[in-house]
């Protein structure tokens, strides 16, 4: 049976976060590439619920913001007092009206949380004709949770906290995962009944379970199998965990799909991050964003890519890409750096101490060491000779150098843009390029070379230097010349 679409998810991200200790807003720290509110966001977007309702209270604005970047269609609530989850859920009624179908409650700090786990409460909630349906789990150590009592027919017959269980009530092990689904006008009417006769003065959503009980409606729980899923997180050290968590479970699924990840315990893949199969990924890597890697591509050891494309077959070692796309068998590194607009045709190849940005790099082409490229187009099986410099930069504008193909540059070049050297042509080592050299010449822009004789003995005497020049020089001279006598 399919869970039908329900009318809202309702996500709470409110709270302070006290512990966190942090001018960030609980719910917008991240792990594997999104906020944990996103990640919640992301595991209701799979019911493609009517509506998505965020209540928003402390560092609101710091949430709104965030929302408005990265879930446009999602509504906000504004709590202005912590009253609690039953206050909370209160708030948006009286701001949207009654939403008639089914409504989902979740957290926003809970970012282990599956689509699919969303998906079988809903189920479970309308297969059992339930007018309310916890999330509930079974915890290893069960203490400070809210019990569940369950009658011999499954339903619920109460959520016992913990202060107030007795010994056999204590035994239980399920717990109140505090995520709901709700029949909408059965919750309307409850929240107004719903009192703060407790000792910290809020409405609570476990009295809702209790009074649609007490009108006679059945309240059910779905139970989920893997306690881990569904823990929230409330200080640093919990974030730390969670994300070691989620990011084991993204790298089991891509392996699972055939991408081969050589050391898990190095590797940090981000949840939108695509990886192919027969991709594989080696020690001390990050995949951030949405880097996509593709079949029979190598990454790694220790490469960090962001919002990068890696082609079928190509090599990455040592390097740091970010928004670049790197071509079919394409080789980038070791200890090499893609900037943003960086494009590597087929085969190409990006060495070694190599920095690159806004540049084409066409076919073949190879940039093999100790050189940058910026705001270049390059074409097709041309070389850059070692310590060059694509002069882009006036010191106001940048500008843009245009290379050929089958083009040779010599070593320690200065590429002054604007300019364009044309297919064919070669370029002397030591050239400061200003101008543009035709298809098929030889560019050369140097001084010519004039020796000083005897300016170290003159201008260093007694150095290490001047006294190695001495003793070559009398060496040389006490040499017989072509035709000299006394030879033998």
């Amino acid at each position: 049976m399919s869970a039908s679409r329900p009318a809202a998810v309702i996500v709470l991200a409110a709270g302070e976060g006290t512990r966190m200790k942090s001018r960030t807003s609980k719910v917008l720290h991240e792990l594997c590439g999104r906020s944990m509110l996103g990640h919640v966001l992301a595991a209701a977007a799979g019911l493609e619920p009517e509506r998505t309702l965020v209540v928003v209270g402390h560092r609101r604005e710091q949430v709104v913001e965030h929302l408005a970047q990265h879930a446009p269609d999602a509504e906000t609530v504004v709590q202005e007092r912590q009253g609690g989850t039953g206050h909370a859920v209160r708030m948006v009624l009286e701001q949207v009206g009654a939403l008639r179908g089914t409504v989902v409650v979740t957290n926003g700090d809970h970012p282990l949380l599956r689509g699919e786990t969303l998906a079988d409460l809903v189920r479970t909630h309308e297969a059992e004709g339930n007018a309310a349906t916890v999330l509930t789990t079974e915890m290893p150590d069960a203490t400070g949770y809210g019990r569940m009592v369950r009658g011999a027919d499954g339903s619920v017959q109460a959520i016992v906290e913990h202060k107030d269980a007795d010994e056999a009530q204590r035994a239980i092990r399920e717990i109140n995962v505090g995520m709901y689904a709700f029949d909408g006008a059965l919750l309307a009417d409850a929240l107004k009944r719903v009192t703060t006769d407790n000792a910290n003065g809020e409405e609570y959503l476990t009295d809702v379970v209790a009074i649609v009980r007490g009108d006679g409606h059945r309240a059910g729980a779905h139970l989920v199998a893997d306690w881990v899923e569904t823990q929230g997180v409330n200080d640093k050290v919990q974030l730390a965990q969670a994300r070691r968590q989620l990011n084991d479970r993204i790298l089991e699924a891509h392996m699972r799909a055939g991408v081969t990840v050589v050391d898990p315990s190095s590797t940090w893949v981000d949840a939108q991050v695509t990886l192919e199969a027969d991709a594989e990924i080696l020690p001390g890597t990050q995949l951030h964003g949405a880097t996509r890697v593709e079949a029979g591509a190598r990454v790694g050891p220790n490469c960090t890519l962001t919002d990068t494309r890696v082609g079928a077959g190509a090599v990455v070692i040592n390097a740091v890409c970010v928004q670049a796309e790197i071509g079919p068998d394409a080789s980038v590194g070791p200890f090499a750096y893609l900037r943003p607009g960086t494009r590597l045709g087929r085969k190409a190849k990006v060495g070694t101490y190599v920095e690159t940005k806004a540049a084409e790099i066409g076919e073949g082409t190879k940039v093999p060491h100790l050189t940058y490229v910026g705001d270049a187009e390059i074409g097709e099986y041309s070389n850059i000779g070692a310590s060059s410099v694509f002069v882009n930069y006036d010191g106001v504008e940048k500008h843009q150098s245009v290379i050929g193909s089958h083009v040779k540059v010599g070593s320690d070049n200065m590429i002054v843009a604007p300019v364009e050297i044309g297919d064919g042509a070669y370029t002397a080592a030591g050239s400061v390029i200003v101008q543009d050299v035709p298809p098929g010449a030889m560019g050369v822009a140097r001084a010519r070379q004039r020796n000083i004789e005897g300016w170290v003995e003159r201008k260093r005497p007694g150095s290490p230097a001047a006294e190695a020049a001495r003793r070559a020089r009398a060496a040389g001279e006490d040499t017989p010349g072509d035709g000299a006598p006394g030879g033998a």
